[in-house]
């Protein structure tokens, strides 16, 4: 009954958000009302079809179930563009109320902006899927450790994070990313979760190329959020199958020109709530561990687990999670859950670096986050 309730809600408030885009935007544009009618019933269709998208995955049959996912998270995008613009829009134009701009300049703002709205949101919708669905550009960062040893100097370690393999993403768009990883010649591979949107009945055909991965000392995975929402018990053994080891809570340690070094990951930061033994725990990760060896590395889905693993005496963490924000008002909502959005920060004596991922999540659209496919260096800090 709550659940139903809360449907209800969303669909309302939906439906709200569309009527004032309508109210706002229509009358102002200089068009026949023909036109503006063809507006309103696009914003309709917009309404349907958001939810129909984002329900597409409990219908069973293919490629039906993908296509309107494809047409629903097209629309969310192009939907996010026209609200975040036309709350802009009434921004400016109740700023010009208040500074008393005379009634005729006033009248062509509010025909201009009524332009533009429509116009911007277009343009940043196609802008964003283009960058959404080109191939991730390969990011190179130095990572400044103090006393590393010669041995691992020039250790590199290669990040995909954030595939969200699913209803948009496909094996194709994988197997590019592997090939691309693969021409690195990294020492390691590390997967930062969010692999996956869906069961591996469904999607375990467009995750195979992940078989292809190629390292010197291995490929390693560690659970994100949306593994828990996709059965998480049966990806990881997935993942496994695939030939890739999954560190839950556990580390291995790699021996690369006679220097050891400590590489450990740990389930998801919320994996407790779906599964109680998962509980993701940086401290139990080092469990073990000899005092011996030269650097510690975490793999950790979301940056918030950097506090615990500064804790427990790690040098350097990789995250995901955040997309960089993605597009558009999202990257404003990043810092009030994680302490990082993007890049390398550091937290005491911890170094972590935040991959903006390496492939998207919800509507294929990226503004000013690109996708990436990380190479991280070890180096010895000046």
């Amino acid at each position: 009954m709550r659940s139903r309730l809360s449907i209800v809600v969303i669909l309302f408030i939906l439906a709200a958000l569309h009527i004032f885009i309508g109210w706002q935007i229509l009358p102002a544009l200089p068009v026949s009302t023909s036109v503006k009618w063809l507006g309103a019933g696009w914003l309709l269709l917009s309404f349907l079809l958001i939810p129909a998208g984002l329900l597409a995955s409990f219908i069973k049959r293919q490629p039906l179930s993908d296509r309107l996912a494809w047409i629903g998270l097209l629309a969310m995008g192009m939907f996010s563009s026209l609200l975040m613009l036309t709350l802009l829009r009434e921004i400016v134009l109740l700023i010009a109320r208040w500074s008393e701009v005379p009634a005729g300049r006033f009248l062509t703002m509010t025909t201009i902006t009524a332009i533009a709205v429509p116009l911007l949101a277009s343009a940043s919708t196609l802008l964003g899927f283009f960058n959404a669905r080109r191939l991730a550009r390969v990011v190179r960062v130095d990572v400044p450790i103090s006393e590393l040893p010669a041995g691992l100097q020039g250790f590199t370690i290669a990040q995909i994070s954030d595939i969200h393999v699913g209803p948009t993403i496909k094996r194709g768009y994988l197997a590019k990313i592997v090939r691309r990883v693969n021409t690195l010649g990294a020492d390691v591979i590390a997967v930062t979760g969010d692999l996956v949107d869906g069961s591996v009945a469904r999607l375990a055909p467009h995750t195979a190329p992940l078989a292809d991965l190629k390292a010197q000392h291995g490929v390693y995975f560690v659970t994100g959020n949306h593994e828990y929402y996709s059965n998480a018990d049966a990806w990881i053994a997935e993942v496994r199958r695939l030939g890739l080891t999954v560190l839950m809570n556990e580390h291995v340690v790699l021996k690369h020109q006679g220097e050891a070094l400590l590489l450990a990951g740990v389930t998801d930061f919320g994996a407790h709530h779906f599964d109680e033994s998962h509980r993701s725990d940086p401290r139990l990760a080092m469990n073990g561990a000899k005092s011996d060896v030269a650097f510690r590395l975490l793999l950790a889905h979301q940056p918030r687990s950097a506090m615990a693993a500064a804790d427990a005496g790690f040098d350097l963490q990789l995250s995901g999670h955040t997309h960089g924000g993605q597009f558009f008002p999202w990257n404003l909502f990043v810092p009030l859950q994680q302490p990082f959005t993007a890049g390398l920060n550091k937290l005491r004596n911890l170094w972590v670096y935040t991959s903006r991922g390496t492939g998207y999540w919800g509507p294929p659209k990226r503004i000013w986050a690109p996708s990436e496919i990380t190479l991280l260096r070890l180096v010895l800090a000046a």
